[in-house]
């Protein structure tokens, strides 16, 4: 398996059998040059996930690749000119290229209980081989081998992001969802990590495809 990064929640992950994208947002650079894609997964509607402006251009130089939202997000790409092949909700298992995915979840985490929160669908691939949990802190049953760990949000707490990375236990944890940091900010929360779960795994990536 191998996992490329471009920035905040967008990450590709070549399986063997397939290639994935998930959430080319406006955060994130360089994933409108990918190609070869077998899907486009989006986890939820907010921008920083679902780029309106440069989804449609995605879709039309990948245009064999399945394009998967949550149910909220239909609307979304609908307004885009776009159909997902696949609505995922949870409990769903798709499959894509030649791997498997499985819908969980269902709920954008809280920022504020005055602000409703759209259906949030966290993807797991290949029974356990990868998660990207989307903005939410969902705790699969399965066994997790790399996960994605949100890093910071409006709806996220550092106690919470540890607290998550202690309940999925996974062999490896790369940064997602880090745009919002400074330097100083990134190195403060992975100080956190390595101070209070030494024996976790934690590997920042890059655009270019790492292995696992």
């Amino acid at each position: 398996m191998q996992i490329a990064h471009y920035g905040h929640s967008c990450v590709l992950l070549s399986t063997g059998s397939a290639r994935l994208l998930f959430d080319p947002g406006t955060y994130s650079n360089g994933f409108e040059t990918v190609t070869d894609l077998d899907a486009i997964l989006i986890t939820h509607q907010h921008p920083d996930h679902l780029d309106g402006d440069r989804l449609p251009a995605l879709v039309a130089a990948n245009p064999g690749a399945a394009l998967v939202s949550d149910e909220d997000s239909v609307a979304e790409l609908e307004k885009l000119g776009l159909r997902p092949t696949s609505v995922a909700r949870p409990g769903d298992t798709l499959t894509l290229g030649g791997s498997a995915v499985s819908v969980v979840g269902g709920r954008h985490a809280t920022i504020h209980e005055d602000l409703p929160m759209p259906t949030n669908a966290g993807y797991l691939v290949d029974h356990g081989a990868f998660y990207h949990p989307g903005d939410a802190l969902f705790v699969p049953e399965q066994r997790v081998d790399v996960l994605g760990l949100p890093m910071s949000a409006p709806w996220l707490k550092t106690g919470e992001m540890i607290d998550f990375l202690r309940a999925v236990g996974p062999r490896v944890a790369v940064p997602i969802h880090e745009a919002l940091l400074s330097e100083l900010g990134f190195r403060g929360q992975q100080n956190w990590i390595t101070r209070l779960v030494p024996d976790a795994d934690f590997r920042p990536l890059t655009a270019e495809l790492t292995s696992f």
